[in-house]
C-alpha cells in the first residue's frame, strides 16, 4: 500500500454512523487510513466527533476542503446539499465520495461529471451495490450466459417510510431518490444502460406524522417504474414508502435459459439462487458473509493508494439520476420518456474488452 490516506467527513448525521466505523475498521484491518477532521453545521455534534476520537471538528466545510492533510472527503449531508458540496470539493482537488443522489438536479449533475474528468480527485457516488460479492457473482453468471439472454427483470425495495425528517415527503425527496436508486443502479449495472422509462407514481398516503407533527405529503410516495433496455429486455422497479413488509428477492433476472435471484436486498445481499433449465433445479448460493453498503469508502481509499480508478464511475451515477428524474416526470405526464445518457458498466471478468452477444442492447 502507498501512503496513509487522510479523510475528512462532512455531515455527522445518521449516515456517518455507518461510514465512520467502516473507515476505522479498514485501518484496523490493514488499509492505512484515518479521519482527521469532521464537519457539521450543528455545533452540538462536536461531541460525536470526540466520541469517535476525530481530532478536529468544524461547522464550516470550507475548513475541511482547505486542509492540505485531507485526501478524501466524505459528503454525508442531506440530499439537497450534495451537488454544491461535491462541486466545491472537486474544485479543491480532493477525492470525493458523495452519498446518493449526487445531485437533485440533472444539469448540476452533468457539471459534476464533467468536472470529475478534469479534477485531480476521483468522484465516487453512492450507492455502492456493484461492490458486493453477491452482485459480482450474479454479474458473472449473467455475462457468462448461464441464464441465456436476459428478457425481463425485477427490483423491489420499500418500507413504511421515515418519521424523522419532513424532507422525505417534500419536493426533492421521496422513495425513488431514497430507495429506488439502489435497484436502478443494480439493474443498469447488470443489464447495461437503460433506453427508455415509463412510470406510474402517486401520493398514496397524503398525510404523515413526522417528528410527532402532522404534515401534508408533497411528493410521490408510491412508484412502479418500467425500464426498457432495448432488444426487448424490460425491467420493473417497485418502490415506495407504502410497503409494510415483504418477503421476496430484492433483484430477479429472467433469461431464455434460466433465472437468477438476489437473496435479500441489493444494499444488504445474502447470496443468490440460480436456476438453469439444463440443470432442472435451484442452486442455492446463500452467503453468511456480511457486506457493508458503505463499501465505496474502501474502494476510493484503496484506489488512491493503488493509483487506479474506483470501480464505479460518475457516468453511471448520472445515468441512474436521469432514470429517476424522468420516472417522476413520466408519472406526472403519463408518457414514456427516452434516456439519453449512457455509461460503461464495471466488469468483473478478465475479458474487459468483450461484450457478450446476449447482452448487446444496441438499437435495432
Amino acid at each position: 500500500m502507498a501512503n496513509r490516506v487522510r479523510v475528512g467527513v462532512i455531515g455527522l448525521g445518521s449516515v456517518s454512523e455507518k461510514y465512520v466505523p467502516h473507515v476505522r475498521r479498514l485501518n484496523i484491518e490493514g488499509t492505512s487510513c484515518e479521519i482527521v477532521i469532521a464537519c457539521d453545521v450543528r455545533p452540538g455534534l462536536a461531541e460525536r466527533a470526540r466520541e469517535w476520537e476525530i481530532p478536529a471538528f468544524t461547522t464550516d466545510y470550507h475548513e475541511v476542503l482547505g486542509r492540505a492533510d485531507v485526501d478524501v472527503v466524505l459528503i454525508l449531508t442531506g440530499m439537497q446539499t450534495h451537488g454544491p458540496l461535491t462541486r466545491d470539493a472537486l474544485n479543491s482537488g480532493k477525492h470525493v465520495l458523495v452519498e446518493k443522489p449526487m445531485s437533485m438536479d440533472l444539469a448540476e449533475a452533468a457539471e459534476l461529471v464533467a468536472l470529475a474528468k478534469v479534477s485531480k480527485g476521483h468522484l465516487v457516488c453512492a450507492p455502492h451495490v456493484t461492490l458486493s460479492r453477491t452482485y459480482q457473482d450474479m454479474w458473472r453468471h449473467i455475462h457468462a450466459g448461464d441464464i441465456g439472454r436476459p428478457l425481463t427483470a425485477r427490483g423491489f425495495y420499500g418500507w413504511a417510510g421515515p418519521d424523522w425528517d419532513p424532507f422525505f415527503y417534500e419536493p426533492g425527496g421521496g422513495p425513488m431518490y431514497d430507495l429506488g436508486v439502489y435497484n436502478v443502479t443494480t439493474l443498469t449495472g447488470l443489464l447495461g444502460p437503460c433506453k427508455r422509462v415509463m412510470a406510474m407514481t402517486g401520493i398514496a398516503i397524503p398525510e404523515r406524522i413526522v417528528n410527532n407533527q402532522k404534515m401534508q405529503v408533497q411528493t410521490d410516495d408510491n412508484f412502479q417504474l418500467l425500464m426498457d433496455f432495448g432488444n426487448q429486455c424490460f425491467a420493473v422497479v417497485t418502490t415506495g414508502f407504502t410497503i409494510q413488509q415483504y418477503d421476496v428477492p430484492g433483484i430477479e433476472v429472467y433469461g431464455t435459459e434460466g433465472t437468477i435471484n438476489m437473496l435479500s436486498d441489493d444494499w444488504d445481499p445474502r447470496g443468490y439462487k440460480l436456476w438453469r433449465n439444463k440443470d432442472g433445479f435451484w442452486q442455492d448460493h446463500t452467503s453468511r458473509a456480511k457486506w457493508n453498503w458503505t463499501d465505496g469508502v474502501r474502494d476510493i481509499i484503496q484506489a488512491v493508494q493503488e493509483g487506479r480508478k474506483p470501480v464505479n464511475s460518475p457516468e453511471h451515477a448520472y445515468h441512474v439520476l436521469e432514470v429517476m428524474v424522468k420516472s417522476m416526470e413520466s408519472g406526472r405526464t403519463g408518457q414514456a420518456l427516452p434516456i439519453v445518457s449512457t455509461f460503461t458498466p464495471p466488469r468483473f471478468d478478465s475479458a474487459a474488452d468483450r461484450v457478450a452477444p446476449h447482452l448487446d442492447h444496441a438499437p435495432e
